[in-house]
């Protein structure tokens, strides 16, 4: 199969240009500037970016991840392709080690199909007291062991552990963890400054949703995002859905850590693509109203019911990123998290034929997966 798109606004690492790319047999064979050199697809002066890579979602469409229900994860993935998202991995939520496992085992193999990029867990190895939308009974110190074991349901499919660097054994389970081929976030913690750089120190390479679920910033007590902003070694997640962080704060996050160095995620849960209403977060009954999710009993916020295509869109109009910082940010960065930048997250020859086409306001108007169109532009 080949297709070349012409008349579009090609999204390049190097910037945006006018031109047009061709796909043949799922990559991108060339990209070039100007007319295109034979009859195309035309976009109208449309935006191409990358897909987006999103890694870290709970569910989306009804369904949720945790259930480990193989049907609902099809939905899910359906509803977030649908906003751009090509790449996307599947975010665990705090459970019993046997929910866990089962959950763990029905998403390998989903993981082996290509539908997702792999298993998040985030908890239970969490601090009690920044546990957020998890249940504080079901928490568990970090074990080394238990991890192993953890993995091996996974089957090399797991590829992320958020984990509270302050508990005990979390520093032998943090190495552990990247020992084995696992990306190690610190979040969901009460750590200090000291504390976090300890676990960074340790392997921890990923700042799960920086701000939140983590003390705030303080002039005598910097806490972990400070060091995890800081520290050159860690790419950090950012919810940029206008309801977990305020705009200035986002806006912080961009100046200190660059593009190369943060990741939007949507940490979207079983409300996005839904109306209001009651759901299931795991074991916890969250409410949905106007669109924020939190949970039945305490009011926490329980993931967000944002798609990827709304936090680019909110990057550039409301954070002012150029296209090419919020391609990176959507796409290249994830993609370098979980070590694919050589086989996706730009549009550039020779990487797959992942793309995002957007209208002038920066609406999805059609995506492809390797190649083949999921919402074909017209």
């Amino acid at each position: 199969m080949s297709i070349t798109l012409a008349d579009a606004r090609v999204v390049t690492p190097g910037g945006v240009h006018e031109g047009w790319l061709t796909v043949e047999d799922g990559r991108i064979t060339h990209v070039g500037r100007g007319p295109a050199p034979g009859p195309g697809h035309s976009l109208a002066g449309r935006y191409v970016v990358p897909g987006f890579v999103d890694i870290h979602c709970h569910g989306g469409a009804g369904g949720s991840f945790p259930n480990g229900d193989q049907d609902e994860a099809h939905r899910i993935a359906d509803l977030h392709a649908r906003h751009g998202t090509t790449t996307l991995m599947a975010s665990l939520v705090t459970a019993s080690l046997d929910d866990l496992t089962r959950a763990t085992s029905a998403l390998a193999d989903l993981c082996e199909d290509g539908l997702l990029a792999g298993v998040h867990f985030e908890g239970p190895y969490i601090s009690s007291a920044r546990c957020g939308a998890h249940d504080p009974a079901l928490l568990r110190d970090p074990s080394p062991g238990e991890l192993a074991g953890l993995l091996a349901a996974g089957r090399g499919h797991v590829r992320m552990l958020t984990i509270a660097a302050e508990l005990p054994g979390a520093l032998d389970t943090i190495r552990e963890a990247a020992g084995s081929g696992v990306i190690a976030a610190l979040g969901h913690s009460d750590a200090t400054y000291e504390q976090t750089l300890a676990g960074i120190d340790a392997g921890a390479s990923v700042a799960t949703h920086l701000y939140n679920a983590m003390p705030p910033l303080h002039h005598r007590k910097p806490g972990p995002i400070a060091a995890l902003l800081g520290d050159e070694r860690v790419t950090v997640e950012l919810i940029n859905d206008g309801v977990h962080l305020h705009p200035a704060m986002t806006r912080l996050a961009y100046d200190v850590a660059g593009p190369a160095r943060t990741a939007l995620i949507t940490d979207a849960m079983a409300a996005a693509g839904m109306g209001d209403g009651s759901y299931r977060l795991g074991p916890m009954k969250v409410e949905v109203t106007g669109g924020v999710a939190r949970l039945a009993e305490g009011g926490s916020i329980a993931g967000s019911t944002l798609t990827m295509d709304v936090a680019f869109r909110r990057a550039v109009q409301e954070a002012g990123l150029s296209m090419t910082e919020a391609a990176e940010v959507t796409a290249l960065t994830p993609a370098r998290v979980l070590g694919l930048d050589d086989r996706l997250g730009s549009v550039s020859v020779g990487r797959q034929a992942d793309l995002v086409v957007l209208t002038g306001d920066l609406e999805v108007a059609g995506v492809m997966r390797r190649g083949r169109w999921i919402t074909e532009p017209r």
